[in-house]
């Protein structure tokens, strides 16, 4: 198509292009160096543009796809709920199921009966509430420590930033290539004659406590998360005349709720399942955890009666980590903290 100019000149304003509804329309297409006009190319459009999953909306339309993908959608989640459920309420069954009936049909569903005497058994007569005394106070000394010891360190290493935190935070993160073996016996050799102290203490909890805080991967995690939170609000506090500590206390922590559960849950199941340490330092049986007497105890004890112990062993952690479950999935919750 071309176009008159009020001169007189003839002027082409690009190639006549079929319109959506099959009428002509002109579309103005760039000019080359030549002078060639070239026409604007629209990409097509695919199938699975817009799409969410790598099945396209057009396939899921089809009804023998549809049936294949929901038949293997039930085929992985009832995997799944074998490999992640499955060993969790075996050993519930086998808690209250005769020790006869668990060497000779260890799979059927309960031939003989129940037996809840194995669950007071190993209450009473094993004495597990003791040793699972020991562990909650054992696994609420660690869990206190290491909260102290990554909180404050993150602040200091995150929020305040000192002109020496850089290489603070190079010697921590450092600590994480050294493997925890290696550190085994200087620990020990720490413990049994402490350099201010100087009373041994082995056979004592603060042996299992003060150990548990020097974990780099905690502070490590909660710097990260502290580097996220908007700076803003710190501004914004300390125009207010809050002190240092107060910033921490009423600003930084309560912003915080996510990754602190996060790190509660590595705590306390770190320290509930910890086996080494504690029977190296808790020499006394009377001291020791519920991962140290459980194998201890095993030989001498009726099977039924062990696996109803074992499963008391298993309730904190499957408790507290579906406590804490909505923190690892929730935000920060700073939606309203920062205003304009």
């Amino acid at each position: 198509m071309t176009v008159t100019d009020p001169s007189g000149r003839r002027q082409g304003t690009g190639p006549v292009v079929a319109g959506p509804w099959g009428r002509a329309s002109d579309v103005a297409a760039p000019i080359g160096a030549a002078g060639v006009a070239r026409p604007a190319r629209k990409r097509r459009k695919s199938d699975f543009d817009g799409g969410r999953g790598y099945v396209s909306a057009k396939d899921w339309r089809n009804p023998r796809v549809r049936a294949t993908m929901a038949t293997l959608h039930a085929v992985l989640l009832g995997l799944l709920l074998l490999v992640g459920i499955g060993p969790i309420l075996l050993l519930a069954k086998y808690a209250i199921t005769p020790t006869q009936d668990i060497i000779r049909t260890p799979l059927a569903i309960f031939p003989h009966g129940v037996r809840l005497a194995n669950i007071s058994e190993a209450w009473n007569d094993v004495q597990i509430s003791h040793y699972f005394l020991n562990t909650i106070w054992l696994a609420a000394g660690s869990w206190f420590v290491q909260m102290l010891v990554a909180t404050t360190g993150g602040y200091v290493l995150s929020v305040l930033r000192p002109a020496w935190g850089k290489i603070v935070n190079g010697l921590v993160i450092a600590t994480l290539f050294v493997p925890s073996v290696v550190l085994l016996v200087p620990l020990y050799l720490t413990i049994l004659n402490p350099p201010v102290v100087g009373t041994s203490m082995i056979n004592n909890f603060l042996a299992v406590w003060l150990p548990s805080g020097a974990s780099a991967f905690n502070v490590v995690l909660m710097t990260r998360f502290f580097d996220g939170l908007p700076r803003e609000v710190f501004e914004a506090a300390k125009v207010d005349g809050a002190s240092t500590f107060r910033l921490f206390w009423s600003v930084v922590l309560p912003m915080s709720k996510p990754i602190l559960g996060v790190v509660s849950v590595f705590a306390t199941i770190a320290s509930w399942k910890d086996f080494l340490w504690p029977m190296l330092v808790l020499k006394d049986p009377a001291k020791q955890p519920l991962s140290v007497r459980l194998p201890a105890i095993a030989s001498q004890t009726d099977l039924g009666v062990f696996l109803a112990a074992l499963a008391i062993s298993t309730l904190i952690p499957i408790v507290f980590f579906i406590a804490f479950q909505r923190l690892f999935l929730s935000g920060a919750g700073l939606g309203g903290a920062v205003k304009g």
